[in-house]
């Protein structure tokens, strides 16, 4: 296909030395250098742990998988007759999603006999498949998300796709962008696992450090501390302080920072994705330094519990509806005693089978135990304080290798 534009060269912004004398990429429709299928079968029920097939379900491409598939989490028993199975080098592209830009995501399947579950949109080329799935995360994924249609569940079929425009180079130059993007991609999986090593530590310790439910003494403590730990309730160790209840009127550029459940990234505050409303708003309990953001109120229970340290740089309220602050003298220690067992059995008990909110009288009733010594909880508080600076520090890595990665894929594609 000719470039339609000729003020457009098909080159991207940074490319390797070697191939600038390749001249530009070609540009072809998706449907003419691909064959398209449907993948069949697997639903969750199908899957099983010994099962004798590995294989993909759509879901797992939001949750398990990013552009790369070279390890297979599910297995399957379901008969071969009904199964398709994948010949290697295939992307995959989910058919069905809750918005139009998380349905616009590709992975390449590196191994063959892979089955491949219904929902899954199947793109066979004789393109490199790791380059051209972060082609499609790259630079077409919003042209992808706008072929996506549908109202409460979007939807995606090849009949879309086979019109999508893409840019290919030689294949020598596929294979090393696609080399370069995966060694990116394993580093950030390297530091993942630091990551998750670290959670797991401070999740050790805080079984160690608490004491088990029914007994009033925790297993490992501080050498300089005895004696039983006393029963108590959050209303005894501090109080909920309301959000700010806001119209879509009062959002502004600039103005107060409300805080919404979107800001809590794994125990931290996230302040990228950050509403502002009218300074002037009336009702505004703002917070102060160590408050505890919690969401109390969200479509997803999973997200109900949630909590984090608020920052100290800036005086902010949160939406009312949603979220509300925790005030205590000792809140760092209440703010660990938030990422126990005892906790979390509460939320969900709380809930109950249908219930998406947490009531702030009910939230003040729950019951912990507790060092009846103040610097015995000011020293529980130090030490997972320090983990808590590690982990943040471990967080931020990642993202600065994930904005990197980012950049790098704007940058290595033309943009059309």
């Amino acid at each position: 296909m000719s470039n339609e534009n000729e003020n457009i060269k098909l080159v991207p912004e940074l490319r390797f030395l070697e191939f600038e004398k390749d001249g530009e990429w070609n540009q072809s429709v998706l449907g003419s250098v691909a064959e398209f299928s449907k993948g069949k079968g697997v639903s969750k029920k199908d899957i099983v742990p010994d099962g004798k097939f590995p294989c993909i379900r759509y879901g797992e491409l939001y949750t398990d998988y990013d552009e790369v598939i070279s390890e297979v989490v599910s297995k399957t028993n379901v008969p071969k007759e009904e199964l398709i199975f994948s010949k290697g080098n295939e992307v995959i592209i989910p058919s069905s999603g809750e918005t139009r830009i998380d349905i616009a995501r590709a992975s390449c399947v590196l191994q063959e006999r892979i089955a491949l579950g219904g929902d899954l949109n199947i793109i066979q080329s004789k393109i490199n498949g790791v380059f051209l799935s972060y082609l499609l995360n790259g630079s077409k994924k919003r042209e992808i998300a706008k072929m996506a249609q549908g109202v409460s569940v979007m939807h995606l079929y090849n009949s879309q796709l086979v019109n999508l425009n893409i840019e290919i180079p030689k294949p020598r130059e596929q294979q090393k962008i696609a080399a370069t993007l995966t060694s990116l991609d394993h580093v950030i999986a390297a530091e993942n696992e630091k990551l998750e090593a670290l959670q797991a530590h401070k999740k050790g310790l805080l079984q160690q450090l608490f004491p088990a439910k029914g007994e009033k003494v925790p297993k490992v403590r501080f050498g300089e501390f005895s004696g039983e730990w006393e029963e108590t309730t959050l209303s005894k160790l501090g109080d909920l302080i309301n959000g700010l209840t806001y119209s879509p009127k009062d959002v502004r550029e600039k103005g107060l920072l409300v805080l919404r459940s979107s800001n809590v990234q794994n125990g931290q505050i996230d302040l990228k994705d950050c509403v502002f409303v009218r300074p002037d708003t009336k009702g505004a309990n703002l917070s102060l330094p160590d408050d505890i953001l919690i969401c109390v109120r969200n479509g997803s229970k999973r997200l109900i519990g949630k909590n984090a340290i608020i920052p100290k740089e800036m005086p902010l309220s949160t939406h009312g509806a949603f979220m509300t602050m925790f005030r205590a003298k000792l809140s760092k220690f209440v703010f660990q005693l938030f990422q126990t067992e005892a906790y979390n059995r509460q939320v969900k008990a709380d809930l109950g089978a249908t219930i998406n909110s947490i009531n702030g009288k009910n939230f003040l009733k729950y019951e912990f135990i507790v060092p009846k010594d103040p610097k015995e909880q000011l020293r529980i508080a130090d030490c997972f304080s320090s983990l808590d600076d590690l982990i943040a520090v471990q967080s931020e890595k990642i993202q600065s290798l994930k904005e990197h990665k980012k950049g790098l894929m704007q940058q290595m594609f033309p943009i059309v």
